[in-house]
């Protein structure tokens, strides 16, 4: 199915052949895709992140594109 609907939001990364190929190499020996090595990444740096400033509540006015009113508007058309 082409056009199912997806379950996480879609995030389209523009980043050198010579990264890619980088992290598909470590994806491939860690038993990841790709895409799961990137996620891994980005949670590993999101627990850092947190362990240093403490947990994202998004409490301090702060609101991602994800969340928006407007956003939710755009994908029931």
């Amino acid at each position: 199915m082409p056009n199912a609907p997806y379950k996480n939001p879609h995030y389209a990364l523009r980043i050198p052949t010579e990264t890619m190929d980088k992290l598909k190499y470590i994806a491939a020996r860690s038993g990841r895709s790709a895409n799961k090595q990137i996620e891994f990444l980005i949670l590993q740096h999101i627990e850092e992140w947190e362990k240093d400033h403490g947990p994202i509540l998004f409490d301090d006015g702060f609101v991602p594109w994800s969340r928006t009113k407007e956003k939710k508007e755009n994908v029931q058309k």
